[in-house]
């Protein structure tokens, strides 16, 4: 069943010329996901300090959407495993 819900949400993504894609960056991992199924190289990812004082991380990763190359195409969205990836109005 929540396949299914979920399912529906993604085919009611906004996406194509008018639409790009945008990185919530507390939500994201840094597991590279995007990156490998953006065909446009519209996805960066970079290194950023952890911004918690009770845990030393070393390499924390974010990525980034960059907005020119971006197409629209809705790839990443599909495969971030945190939904930290969202479809905005260009």
């Amino acid at each position: 069943m929540m396949n299914a819900v979920k399912s529906e949400e993604r085919a009611k993504l906004k996406g194509g010329p008018e639409a790009v894609a945008w990185v919530k960056e507390e939500l994201c991992i840094g597991c590279d996901q995007c990156t490998i199924v953006c065909d446009d190289d519209a996805i960066e990812i970079y290194h950023t300090p952890i911004k918690s004082p009770i845990m030393i991380v070393d390499n924390n990763k974010k990525a980034k959407v960059l907005r020119d190359p971006c197409t629209g195409c809705k790839l990443c969205v599909l495969a971030c495993p945190t939904d930290a990836i969202l479809m905005i109005d260009r």
